[in-house]
């Protein structure tokens, strides 16, 4: 099977294919930010939130590799297409709903339109992700080796870029417009980038399989196949999940500890300032690249946000809480780059698809499950011990006064595990294995004999399966 090289006509396609990503990134992510914020303020339920944001992750995690699957089966530009379309559909389902109930019966947790309507929108949001997985296979097929890191870079600055606009524009939205105008907004939103989707072209969008690859749907088998055929790959994708963990607590508690030190608008006014981390990180990824050692890098900055994590609220003060989200943001690029730099050189592209939604499930799952477990926790026993006379002068010498401290102190505890868990994995035999398997997968250079497999402990003999493991077939 011929390979077709990664030339600069595709690398402007790809540029044509991350702006039009980022819109629709902007948009599901715009009103399902607006939920949330909206669902807050009308119910005041820690709960509610926890469950909104655990059932978006779970829906990740149960959907990503069925997601995968598509993506490898289909050209990318179609999946891309479909996806939009499943989004704008959900959208304005929700639109009606909103249009024919009164607000009351949308937000009575106890009612079943409460929860038809957020899992319509949670649906749109969550087939977002088929078009993400359909974008970390493009920097492969159109962006070459030595520059993936700085591809992802670029992908991390562009999803700063959405996360500053729809952080801003969300609670703008929900403080002067209401639920029913951020929903028609995200329905026009929606429509131009299906518009723009459609005038793009992808020549080298190919799909082509292995042989004895016919599975169609939720390829579990395929999935697990490409990610043991590699040396340490299911370690790294364990690493990444490391991040997840505290994100768990993030989307149970961030948004309520911000909005009782803000009001909505200036909240989401804070997160699009702090936002800017993401942009700041993505650029020096996209500049500087991430070194020789992805994976090294990638447990360094899963450390360093444990640290941010467990300390930017120990102090009800604006100014440190802000500081801290700005910090984290600006390591979250490169967390996420180093995972898909890695595996876009070492799984063949016929299964990367597959590769990155098995990653993505495996490491959303963390997130539902410390929410689901948090939230209730939180909002029933640390909160109300946390303000009683007791829990005050417990907490006082450690994390001081305010009515938070209960968040502070379920923050400090995530953010320790968060660290003591990334050095024990410095430690572990699978730190070396996937490292030495990045090593052994590196493209030779012209007139160079490929790196010697052995190092890789049979990974390249896998990836070699059906293609060169860095070019698209």
């Amino acid at each position: 099977m011929t390979a077709t090289k990664p030339t600069t006509s595709g690398e402007r396609t790809f540029l044509h294919v991350l702006a039009n990503t980022a819109l629709a990134n902007i948009t599901t992510s715009f009103l399902w930010f607006a939920l949330t914020f909206w669902v807050y303020l009308e119910t005041r339920s820690v709960l509610a939130t926890g469950i909104i944001g655990g059932a978006y992750m779970l829906f990740v995690a149960f959907s990503s590799m069925l997601f995968g699957s598509i993506v490898d089966h289909h050209r990318k530009l179609r999946v891309m297409l479909l996806s939009g379309s499943i989004t704008l559909t959900a959208f304005a389902l929700a639109g009606a709903m909103y249009l024919l109930l009164p607000e009351p019966a949308l937000l009575d947790l106890t009612q079943p339109w409460f929860w038809l309507f957020t899992t319509i929108i949670l649906a749109g949001a969550v087939v977002e992700h088929m078009r993400n997985i359909a974008l970390s296979t493009t920097v492969t097929i159109l962006v070459p080796d030595e520059r993936h890191a700085n591809a992802n870079g670029m992908v991390g600055t562009v999803q700063g870029l959405a996360f500053i606009i729809t952080s801003v524009f969300s609670g703008l939205a929900i403080g002067q417009l209401g639920m029913g105008w951020t929903i028609a907004i995200a329905i026009a939103l929606t429509t131009v980038s299906l518009g723009h989707l459609a005038t793009l072209r992808m020549p080298q969008d190919i799909v082509a399989l292995d042989d004895d690859d016919t599975a169609r749907g939720i390829d579990l088998r395929g999935s697990i196949r490409a990610v043991l055929a590699i040396g340490g790959l299911f370690a790294l994708i364990v690493f990444s999940t490391f991040n997840n963990l505290i994100g768990g607590l993030y989307m149970a508690l961030m948004d309520p500890y911000g909005l009782e030190i803000f009001s909505v608008e200036m909240w989401g006014l804070v997160l699009g300032v702090t936002a800017t981390g993401f942009i700041i990180g993505g650029l020096a990824i996209a500049r500087f690249g991430l070194g020789k050692r992805p994976i090294r890098t990638l447990l360094l900055v899963v450390i360093a946000m444990g640290v941010l994590g467990a300390l930017f609220a120990v102090r009800e003060q604006w100014w440190l809480y802000a500081g801290g989200i700005w910090l984290y943001m600006c390591l979250i690029p490169a967390a996420e780059a180093a995972e898909q730099t890695v595996i876009q050189r070492v799984v063949p592209l016929s299964r990367q698809g597959r590769v990155f939604g098995f990653a993505m499930a495996f490491e959303s799952a963390a997130a539902p499950i410390t929410a689901f477990l948090i939230a209730p926790i939180a909002e029933f026993w640390v909160i109300p011990w946390a303000r009683s006379d007791e829990g005050s002068a417990t907490l006082e010498p450690w994390l001081g006064t305010g009515s938070t401290r209960g968040i502070a102190l379920v923050f400090v505890i995530g953010g320790a595990i968060m660290v003591l868990a990334a050095m024990l994995a410095f430690l572990t035999r699978s730190y070396h294995r996937i490292s030495a398997s990045y090593d052994a997968s590196a493209p030779a250079a012209e007139g160079e004999d490929a790196p010697d497999a052995d190092a890789g402990q049979s990974s390249v003999g896998s990836v070699s399966e059906g293609g060169s493991e860095a070019e698209p077939r």
